[in-house]
């Protein structure tokens, strides 16, 4: 039997790695205790995609435990041991606003919660391949220091600059303002690397630009395009903080994000380092993509201007996805922002009715 075991299971990533590894008829087993609501609120809540994936597919198991909870975690990795041949580590505290306000839980969750899942793994599974969803704030505000161009909608690295088509794994992830999220992050990232490097072990990292699809329970504080989405279909007020709205970030649907993942699966190296996102094919401002919002969904978005930017935030993001393309020449990204709007926009309308069938 092989079982792919997914952390953050009822989540954006993990939901969607639920859904392709099901598809495949692999064992799939879960674990999510749904500390998303508790982060952001109500409007967080994952429950009602836990309650889908169980519905849809009788190969799935779902636990709902806490990361950090050493005895619970072994426990399961215990049972199935050997048997797991493939682990997706999503669940996180993601939010670098919200980190802020409670560090301690925020570092538990990311650093801890992962060291205790890789020592479970390196006891339980060591021939398994262990995937991290590590995040582009390890970089920090470097990225802030290069040179911009500022045009009527984005910012725009100078074409003579090396990272003009993107930021490549060069980027120092030192000195630099990182957020208290970013920080926790990055000990986490340094964690799977070094599981890798000095054990042995399959593992891979994967540092995201925005993460992104109709899976997202998008809230105010995580989910860029999601919650940009919500706002435009129930006529909530959104709010840019900083740079004019003006700030690029490339963004990546889940599913071709699960799709990279499963290439790696199928060829592992040991402790590798990718950056990862939707690159020069699949990027916006936040002016632009509120205008692509307003133009899908055939409604007004409101929204009001802070002119003081997030901690740490990115003026301008740009995954240079080329090693990754390189090492694995037949993936590819399907999507781009407009066909990502679009899968949310139908999502955003059709929500109420599956939130209700399976809450």
């Amino acid at each position: 039997m092989s079982i792919v075991l997914v952390t953050g299971s009822a989540g954006l990533i993990g939901s969607e790695a639920v859904r392709f590894y099901c598809g495949k008829k692999y064992e799939v087993v879960g674990i999510d205790n749904n500390l998303r609501k508790s982060f952001f609120g109500e409007d967080a809540c994952t429950d009602w995609n836990k309650n889908q994936l169980s519905h849809e597919f009788s190969n799935y198991s779902h636990f709902t435990i806490d990361i950090r909870d050493v005895a619970a975690v072994e426990k399961i990795f215990k049972n199935y041991a050997k048997n797991i041949s493939l682990i997706i580590h999503a669940a996180a505290q993601p939010s670098h606003d919200w980190a802020a306000s409670d560090p301690q839980t925020d570092f538990t969750v990311n650093a801890n919660g992962t060291l205790t899942m890789l020592e479970a793994y390196r006891k339980y599974c060591p021939e398994a391949v262990f995937i991290f969803t590590s995040t582009n704030k390890v970089y920090g505000d470097t990225p802030n220091s290069l040179p911009l161009h500022e045009s009527e909608t984005r910012f725009e690295v100078d074409h003579t600059h090396k990272w003009y088509r993107g930021i490549d794994e060069s980027m120092t992830i030192d000195q630099s303002k990182h957020s208290l999220f970013g920080s926790s992050k990055v000990a986490a990232d340094i964690l799977v690397q070094e599981y890798g490097k000095y054990f042995s072990l399959k593992t891979g990292v994967f540092r995201g630009g925005c993460l992104t699809g109709p899976s997202h329970s998008g809230t105010k504080l995580h989910g860029f395009l999601s919650y940009l989405m919500k706002c435009c279909v129930h006529n909530f007020d959104y709010q840019i903080y900083g740079y004019q709205g003006k700030q690029v970030r490339d963004n990546i649907h889940s599913s071709d994000l699960i799709n990279a993942f499963n290439e790696y699966y199928k060829n592992p190296k040991m402790g590798e380092v990718y950056n990862i996102g939707g690159g020069l094919d699949s990027n916006c401002s936040m002016l632009e993509a509120i205008s692509l919002c307003q133009e899908i969904s055939s409604r007004e978005l409101k929204y009001i201007y802070v002119d003081k930017p997030r901690e740490g935030d990115h003026k301008w993001w740009v995954s240079d996805i080329n090693k990754f393309k390189t090492h694995f020449p037949s993936w590819e990204c399907k999507y781009d922002i407009p066909k990502i709007l679009n899968e949310i926009y139908i999502k955003q309308m059709e929500f109420s009715v599956s939130k209700n069938i399976y809450s």
